[in-house]
């Protein structure tokens, strides 16, 4: 077969955007750890697919070899691999998959009509690419993986960096994660997003960050609450984020106000979905009015829920956000409550609602008391009393799910 040929087949493979979806849906269906992928790290994927096969089927057509930029490629491969988790025999053989595949659809090209001069340059190249690919990328997985390990206050800030990035495709990766790492991270989890507040905070533009000895103090501060887990810390620009047990919420609170410091914790998803709750809470944070933050007060996930419904990008269902923001008001034991929220919220006024129920004034001054209680919001705070009055509209929409 002509070096023309070749191009050929080259150019109608690149062309065809079916070619890397073949090699995508054989690597997830022959390699488990790719088959629990999300659909982010499936697009980073897709991504190298397309430039692994740009890229073999060019030297099959010129019958080069790997070159120095290929390795370097290889090795930051690798070592991203090693630092997310993905186990390197899963990545070894998601490549002899991808390759495999590219052969089969080069046959497919031929019409079967391939000589012995193709055969040999393929299998040649394949070969040696495997070769190159177990050496480079094991010892670049096993050195990354070393440093991990050695230097484990960066080691452990990476680790909470690579969570609120999503670059975990599931628990079972997180899972691999601390145990090389030797650590236990709190499950359930509080994740906490800080910042000071005021003018005075950032006296100089320039520098509107936060610095990772901030961050270790105020993590030293809530290390009495963490129960034999290891919490995490890192920064983002004006912020600190913190992983802690979700039981650290309350006491965090206290340590913001101390030092003048708002924050917003998140304390309802799992495992697996650290960077959802980041989002969450860094939305949060960018949207809320001044009068939701209350002194020695954190927004939470009642509030991160409805800023995002607000703000028209919701991550919840609307029967979710009205559960997360009334609590315990959706159970059947506490329907009065709700009740006299609704009248409440309704007629503006205890008096005018106790009214319209047939109650003593004072019975349902004591009502919302507990509805404060129970909620941890008093709907007579202009912010609570907003979050309040959605969750009950959510509730009680026509469709709504029982709540």
């Amino acid at each position: 077969m002509a070096h023309r040929e070749r191009e050929r087949i080259r150019r109608e493979l690149m062309g065809d955007p079916r070619t890397v979806e073949a090699i995508i849906a054989a690597v997830h269906e022959r390699v488990p750890a790719y088959a629990a992928l999300d659909d982010g790290r499936m697009a980073e994927v897709r991504a190298i697919t397309g430039k692994a096969l740009h890229r073999v089927l060019h030297l099959w057509t010129v019958d080069g070899r790997l070159e120095a930029a290929d390795l370097r490629l290889l090795r930051g491969i690798a070592a991203a691999r090693a630092a997310d988790g993905r186990p390197v025999q899963a990545v070894l053989r998601a490549y002899r998959v991808a390759l495999t595949t590219i052969t089969e659809l080069i046959a497919a090209r031929t019409g079967g009509e391939v000589d012995g001069a193709d055969i040999f340059a393929l299998t040649r190249l394949l070969l040696t690419t495997l070769d190159t690919l177990s050496e480079v990328m094991g010892t670049a997985y096993a050195a990354t993986a070393e440093y991990l390990a050695s230097d484990r206050t960066r080691a452990l800030r990476d680790l909470l960096d690579d969570l609120i990035a999503g670059r975990h495709a599931s628990a079972g990766a997180i899972a691999d994660r601390a145990q090389r790492l030797d650590v236990q991270l709190p499950d359930p989890y509080c994740l906490l997003l800080a910042e000071p507040t005021g003018p005075e905070a950032f006296p100089e533009p320039a520098a509107h960050s936060v610095t990772e000895a901030t961050a270790a103090e105020l993590l030293e501060a809530l290390t009495l609450y963490a129960g034999g887990v290891t919490p995490l810390a890192t920064t983002r620009g004006p912020r600190v984020v913190l992983l802690l047990p979700a039981a650290a919420a309350e006491e965090a609170s206290a340590a913001l106000h101390t030092r003048a410091w708002r924050g917003c914790a998140i304390t309802r998803e799992g495992p697996d979905r650290v960077a959802a709750a980041y989002r969450l809470a860094a939305d949060a944070l960018d949207t809320a009015p001044g009068h939701a933050h209350q002194p020695g007060r954190l927004l939470t996930d009642a509030d991160a829920h409805v800023l995002s419904l607000l703000a028209g990008r919701a991550s919840a269902t609307a029967d979710q956000i009205a559960r997360v923001v009334l609590g315990p008001l959706v159970e059947p034991a506490q329907r009065h409550l709700l009740t006299a929220l609704c009248a409440y919220l309704d007629n503006g006024s205890a008096t005018a609602a106790a009214r319209e129920l047939h109650l003593h004034p004072q019975s349902m001054r004591y009502r919302l008391r507990r509805i404060a209680q129970l909620t941890a919001r008093d709907p007579r705070q202009p912010w609570h009393r907003l979050t309040l009055d959605i969750a009950r509209t959510l509730a009680n929409r026509p469709g709504a799910g029982g709540v």
